[in-house]
């Protein structure tokens, strides 16, 4: 590694690395898959005649494959070096995703999706890998700032373009993927592997991750992932788009632009985090960030317009600034170099767990629990920002 020490601001970032723009690249790809189809997911239901809680499914099957498939990848990674897997994940992440255009039913739709997320699996957690690789000290906490300013910046702009291009026609957001492929090729080229020792003894590193995955420290800092990413993606990115439809009558377009305040806010916040990260620790920042997500929730269900609802995801997006650079910089530094992308691995895998989970929960509970799915996701946000509060507090308490 690499230690420098200086400014914690954008003064450390080291913009003439050919390295940065791969990281800060994949996780543009890995922060698309979902952001940029989330405005168009009303849309899917007339072309495929489907159910809200069958629309959750395609985020659901592009989150699952996570779950099982980034561990693998990130021991992989960690005995075969990064630029390999790197590579191909997002070739298939390209392939699948512009698949989803040409898709004549709902099955293959899925089918896709799930293929587009084996792709997807490991882009973000690879991404933050390097980070820890190359980085280290005040240029690693710069540089960390960037990547989720990066992907705050990509998570806003890719539902203004989702709502663009499924004005065309639904499919052409799908067809956009295939940039990944061009990302592929840039990253073939100019990825320098990081100099780093491989672990050759596949027992020996399963059973120090796994002494890793049971201390109190990883265990709470997992928990808190999986919360953050449940409620995100369950009330934000799948329950508020088909509210604004069926509520207040937006088109794609206008959901769109709704939903990029979260990502606006998160990518302000987070190119500030190496100047927060002097004045608090980690886990405060956790704290402070889960309180945002229940004041921004809070906001929303009592919104009486849709630019207000806007705002409130303002408040929202502070704290996803907030919580994700916080949490990263925890895992990266729990372990040595060749145990980091394993570790990530584990990190990405809890991850989409939250994010599997959080559509179908939301989706399922409103259609069925409900007397109507609108009723529904209204009681479901106050539920989830009490929930956000709650936990905030009790992580903070843990780590006193």
């Amino acid at each position: 590694m690499l230690d420098f020490d200086g400014d914690r601001g954008l003064a450390a970032v080291p913009w003439r690395s050919r390295t940065l723009y791969v990281i800060l690249a994949c996780s543009l790809m890995g922060v698309m898959g979902v952001s940029l189809i989330s405005p168009v997911l009303p849309d899917l239901r007339p072309v495929f005649g489907v159910t809200d809680a069958q629309v959750g499914l395609v985020i659901t099957a592009y989150t699952l494959p996570g779950i099982v498939v980034t561990p693998f990848v990130g021991l992989v990674a960690d005995r075969f070096g990064r630029r390999r897997v790197v590579v191909p994940l997002l070739f298939l992440f390209a392939v699948a995703g512009v698949g989803v255009a040409f898709a004549r039913t709902f099955t293959q739709v899925i089918l896709l999706r799930f293929l587009q997320g084996i792709g997807a699996s490991a882009l973000i957690t690879l991404a933050v890998t390097l980070i820890g690789d190359v980085y280290d000290g005040s240029r690693r906490d710069a540089v960390m700032g960037v990547n989720g300013s990066t992907i705050g910046t990509g998570a806003a702009f890719y539902p203004l373009l989702g709502g663009a291009l499924a004005g065309l026609r639904w499919s052409a957001p799908f067809l956009f993927f295939g940039v990944g492929a061009l990302v592929g090729l840039f990253a073939a080229v100019a990825l320098v592997e990081p100099d780093a020792e491989r672990s050759t003894d596949v027992r020996a590193y399963l059973g120090r991750l796994r002494a890793v995955a049971v201390l109190p420290r990883a265990l709470a800092i997992f928990v808190a992932l999986f919360a953050a990413f449940f409620i995100f993606y369950g009330a934000v990115l799948t329950a508020l788009p088909l509210l604004l439809r069926d509520a207040y009558g937006l088109g794609s377009g206008r959901i769109g632009v709704t939903l990029s305040a979260v990502a606006l806010a998160s990518a302000a916040v987070s190119s500030q985090y190496g100047r927060l990260s002097d004045r608090l620790t980690a886990s405060q920042l956790v704290a402070v960030g889960f309180l945002a997500y229940g004041l921004g929730l809070f906001g929303v269900r009592l919104s009486p317009s849709p630019l207000a609802v806007a705002g409130s995801l303002l408040v929202f997006g502070v704290g996803f600034g907030v919580v994700m650079p916080s949490i990263d910089t925890t895992v990266v530094t729990l372990v040595d170099d060749d145990l980091r992308a394993g570790v990530m691995g584990m990190r990405t895998s809890v991850l989409r767990l939250g994010q599997t989970l959080g559509p179908v929960g939301f989706t399922v509970t409103a259609d069925f629990g409900f007397a109507s799915t609108v009723v529904g996701y209204r009681a479901l946000l106050v539920v989830a920002g009490i929930a956000a509060v709650l936990g905030g507090g009790g992580y903070l308490l843990l780590h006193r």
